[in-house]
């Protein structure tokens, strides 16, 4: 429909990378080329039985109705639990918003604190949603660079970017791209960051915390770090279903947030969304007090999948890759080949049948990396590198 005028806002949207991709993938299937999909994180488990079970009985029960915009009572019970019990944290129901989803939450945390002009420091290469959150209100993008493993900011350089103007900070560990997790003396002296700020919120996006390896159960939280520091206050926190129990379709997350923020956020809620669909909270509410092992096993198989993964890349000609510690993807640095990482990503798509994401789908800083999602099973990962290998020595002749 060109020629329609939006509102400058709207109009400077940009589509997430990985949904852009899919698109170019899938017409490519139509055409009978096989494609194996790297692009997408999308969980390749099905949700647990007896999650799936709690959403049945809620729908045979009648929880099809109208409920309380922000969350009913049994889901943020379980939430506030969940998180004190996991980041250390005394969260009371009036703290929790539950939404379709943690960009719901995102969004209108964003709408709720940020006014035209004000800066956000957003991770870059990061989550797209930072930047396109951003824009709609009117803010000012202020992107920071990773250090050399993709793990944290370069912490200098994050120092260097507050301002007077700085209205947020947007943490993401495990990150979305890169898979790394922030230690806890970074989060630390974020936390103290903050406190020399007294205008600057954080806002700390969880949603792969618990998808960790190595032995770690969950990733460090800077919730934690916050109450230590005295600004939790000025903290909020993104979490959801969709990563850890496969919940991707379900369309449920939570945020935890001071609560007269939460009483905002709920009226952004009630305007916009009306409520997130009852018999999905009561799924949720399995998800979190009912068995782990599903969980457990899963994050087993995608360390596994991440060695195998980690192990392939590197020995590829001019690839070089940082093991990850979270998440499920990996972000190869791919400066040796002598390609941008866009025009490399499209040669793997168009002549080697495989679908990566080109590391500037997630800002200016990513260029010269790849993202993977390693959430297929071993004979597709198997597959898709060995057709990346044979790519890239055919390049090299």
């Amino acid at each position: 429909m060109a020629g329609i005028e939006v509102s400058a806002a709207v109009a400077q949207l940009q589509n997430e990378g990985a949904y852009a991709v899919l698109a170019a993938a899938t017409a490519l299937e139509k055409q009978g080329k096989d494609i194996v999909h790297f692009e997408i994180g999308q969980p390749d488990y099905p949700t647990p039985k007896h999650v799936v079970d709690a959403g049945i009985e809620a729908l045979t029960t009648g929880k099809t109705t109208y409920c309380n915009p922000s969350g009913t009572g049994d889901i943020k019970q379980a939430i506030a639990q969940h998180v004190s019990d996991t980041r250390g944290i005394d969260v009371t129901e009036d703290m929790v918003v539950v939404g379709p989803g943690c960009k719901p939450g995102l969004f209108f945390a964003t709408m709720a604190l940020v006014e035209k002009g004000d800066e956000v420091i957003c991770p870059d290469p990061g989550f797209p949603t930072y930047a396109n959150m951003i824009k709609v209100v009117g803010g000012v993008i202020v992107p920071v660079g990773l250090n050399a493993d993709c793990s944290s900011f370069d912490m200098a350089a994050l120092a260097a970017a507050v301002t007077p103007k700085t209205r947020v900070l947007i943490l993401n560990s495990p990150s979305n791209p890169t898979g790394g997790v922030m230690p806890k003396a970074d989060l630390d002296a974020i936390a103290v960051l903050a406190k020399a700020n007294p205008r600057m919120w954080i806002f700390s996006d969880e949603i792969y915390a618990r998808l960790v390896f190595d032995g770690q159960s969950i990733a460090p939280s800077y919730m934690s770090s916050a109450r230590d520091h005295g600004v939790l206050d000025r903290a909020m926190m993104f979490d959801g279903f969709s990563k850890t129990y496969c919940m991707t379709g379900w369309r449920l997350g939570w945020a935890v947030m001071p609560p007269p923020l939460a009483e905002r956020i709920h009226l952004l809620m009630v305007h916009s969304l009306g409520c997130t669909a009852n018999f999905t909270q009561s799924a949720g509410v399995a998800a979190l007090t009912g068995p782990q092992y599903a969980v457990d096993e899963m994050i087993q198989e995608y360390q596994r999948r991440r060695d195998y993964v980690i192990g392939r890349l590197n020995a590829m000609p001019g690839v070089t890759c940082a093991t990850p510690k979270g998440a499920f993807y990996a972000f190869p640095n791919v400066e040796g080949t002598g390609m941008g990482c866009r025009e490399l990503s499209e040669i793997l798509l168009n002549t080697a049948g495989v679908a990566v994401l080109p590391g500037t789908d997630f800002g200016d800083k990513g260029e010269g990396h790849i993202r993977i999602s390693y959430v297929r099973n071993m004979d597709i990962l198997k597959e898709g590198l060995d057709r990346i290998e044979k790519c890239l020595v055919d390049l090299k002749k």
